[in-house]
Order: structure tokens, then C-alpha cells, then sequence
């Protein structure tokens, strides 16, 4: 299991920068991938970037592919989701996730931290 604590989220204007943060912590985390969703107010969960923590291959939705970067310091067990040229359509709670690299599925989620893109 996974303990996964996200930090970074606030106000921020269109065309404006945040990076998110999620400290790891637990067991084998070199078995996991990490992804950050996001989830707006009516809307379903949609999923942003993930990566490998032992090998750090990424993947990025088109939705952010260009604007946003998924990274992890192995070393403070952190993993970041830098959010450059956002919009009002980025308004979300993102969520930070762990699933297992022999899974199919996401078993371990933060608490979320709001990103709200407002003039």
C-alpha cells in the first residue's frame, strides 16, 4: 500500500504556471507507476500524465500534452506535475494515484488539491 499526500494546488490566472506535488511513501514504490487525474465539478475522472518510478517513462493526455510535465525525485519519494499555459478548462481536483505494475488499475489515491484557473 501507498500513502500518497498532494500539495501545490491554488489560484491561478489564464496563461499562468502551478506545479503539484505528491509525497510517496510505503513499501516497493519501484513497483508502481504514478498518474495524476483530475476531476471537475458534473464532470467524470479524467486521467493527465503518469510515470514509471523505477523507469521513468511518461505518458501525457492529449488534453495537456505540451502544457504539462509529469516528474518524480526517486530521492524524496516525490512526484510533480508541472502545469504551464493553463486554462480555464484546467479547473479541477487533481488527484495524485499509485497502481501496481502487475495491475490494471489505480489502487491508491490521495486527497486531492484544487487547481482553479480564474481572471
Amino acid at each position: 500500500q501507498v500513502q500518497l499526500v498532494e500539495s501545490g494546488g491554488g489560484l491561478v490566472q489564464p496563461g499562468g504556471s502551478l506545479k503539484l506535488s505528491c509525497a510517496a511513501s510505503g513499501r516497493a514504490l519501484s513497483r508502481y507507476y504514478m498518474g495524476w487525474f483530475r476531476q471537475a465539478p458534473g464532470k467524470e475522472r479524467e486521467f493527465v500524465a503518469s510515470i514509471g518510478w523505477s523507469g521513468g517513462s511518461t505518458f501525457h493526455a492529449d488534453s495537456v500534452k505540451g502544457r504539462f510535465t509529469i516528474s518524480r525525485d526517486t530521492v524524496k519519494n516525490t512526484v510533480y506535475l508541472q502545469m504551464n499555459n493553463l486554462m480555464p478548462e484546467d479547473t479541477a481536483n487533481y488527484y495524485c494515484a499509485a497502481r501496481p505494475v502487475l495491475l490494471n488499475q489505480y489502487t491508491d489515491w490521495g486527497q486531492g488539491t484544487q487547481v482553479t484557473v480564474s481572471s
